[in-house]
């Protein structure tokens, strides 16, 4: 296999373009070149968030994810290309229903809280919803496949269900549940406990 990078500071970009996989040049400011920013920036939280003491499971979970991420900004650098498939989709369905099974139903809003991992994860939650709406802001000037924005949203949910697990899996000692946002309902609901 050749090598895709040769030479990393081209220069090209000096102007305040830059190509994309057709060949063509856009504006750094382009839609599209936010679309691919926020989805590599998702990408690289991703990789920080490996960093940290992890289940098994999830961790190749991630790894996975991150290849997907990488083929998410590849289709949106190439215009009209296909690199996201409906079964990436799917794999992120099936695993967001196999962790939901293991945890109990949310009594009331969470803070983006816990242990390191969970809150890490909950950063990657809102960058995904940010790479999410830059897809949808995207298609909204440019076509798009659908397989992009459903990933992303599958995506975000997927991490704070992660989230709540990783705080159960207390591997750093300093979580074990859900932190809770106080709200004046939740406080009532407590006195008459």
């Amino acid at each position: 296999m050749a090598n895709r990078l040769s030479q990393i500071a081209t220069r090209t970009g000096d102007d305040g373009t830059t190509g994309l996989g057709d060949g063509s040049r856009v504006s750094k400011d382009h839609l599209r070149i936010q679309a691919m920013g926020d989805v590599d920036e998702l990408n690289s939280q991703i990789g920080v968030l490996l960093a940290e003491p992890l289940p098994d499971d999830v961790r190749e979970l991630l790894v996975t994810i991150q290849h997907e991420l990488f083929n998410l900004g590849g289709e949106l650098c190439m215009p009209g290309y296909t690199l996201i498939k409906d079964e990436a989709v799917l794999r992120l369905d099936e695993a967001l229903a196999h962790y939901n099974e293991t945890l109990p139903r949310l009594k009331e809003f969470i803070l983006p809280a816990g242990t390191r991992s969970a809150a890490l994860a909950h950063v990657c939650r809102t960058v995904a919803r940010r790479a999410e709406r830059a897809v949808v802001t995207l298609a909204s000037q440019d076509t798009i496949n659908a397989a992009p924005r459903q990933y992303l949203n599958r995506l975000s949910d997927l991490l704070f269900v992660l989230a709540r697990v990783l705080n159960r899996a207390n591997l750093d000692g300093l979580g074990g549940d859900d932190v809770y946002w106080h709200s004046e309902r939740l406080k009532r609901q407590e006195a008459d406990d």
